[in-house]
């Protein structure tokens, strides 16, 4: 296994990421927040972390929701996953959505979603000025295969 160091500049060192066991492949991102945060019902906040990154060149963070959240509470990461490019030296903010018919509160130092490095691979795009190969799907679309 090999490690990869990704410097982080933050607002307190309890905001650094941190891996909830031996084997998480995501890393706890925390509200970087002085008071309570209520989230109405169908409302979406963005939640700082008080993170900057410097990922490596090749790399992104995924943002992606925590699963205890989305499943107790209805809270979920609105664009997930949200990508943080490798070029990026803002402040990492994390849009949360309340799915939920209940408000929800975001306390100081909550997990609120979960921060996984990735390698990136790019593609070079080539117009096509030919009909494309065809395939057995060809332009079928969403749930073209049916429901089950």
């Amino acid at each position: 296994m090999s490690t990869i160091e990704v410097p982080t500049q933050c607002e307190s060192n309890d905001l650094l990421p941190t891996y909830g066991s031996e084997e998480a492949a995501g890393a706890d991102l925390r509200a970087a927040i002085e008071s309570p945060l209520t989230i109405a019902p169908m409302q979406r906040v963005l939640v700082p972390t008080g993170l900057r990154f410097a990922i490596p060149k090749g790399y992104e963070i995924q943002v992606r929701p925590r699963s205890g959240l989305a499943l107790r509470s209805g809270i979920t990461v609105l664009n997930t996953p949200g990508t943080i490019d490798s070029d990026y030296r803002g402040e990492v903010g994390v849009i949360l959505i309340n799915l939920s018919d209940v408000p929800f509160t975001v306390e100081p130092r909550t997990r609120i979603a979960q921060a996984i490095l990735q390698p990136v691979n790019r593609a070079t795009f080539v117009p096509q000025t030919e009909a494309l190969a065809s395939t057995e799907r060809g332009e079928g679309g969403f749930g073209h295969t049916g429901t089950h």
